[in-house]
């Protein structure tokens, strides 16, 4: 699970699920489901690894 930051809320319901429809009606939904994809891919890149590898020297 991504914590959530400043305008995040824009992607995401309350409960942290993202929203798969525009907010505005008139916006096209394909623009809308790239702008999420690259949001998801945002969070991707900010976690943090679960599991530290260390080298053996």
């Amino acid at each position: 699970m991504s914590i959530l930051g400043a305008g995040d809320e824009k992607f995401h319901y309350s409960d942290g699920s993202y929203k798969w429809i525009p907010p505005d009606p008139d916006y096209d939904q394909e623009t809308w489901n790239e702008q999420v994809r690259q949001h998801k891919q945002s969070h991707l890149r900010n976690e943090r690894p679960k599991v530290r590898l260390h080298r053996l020297v």
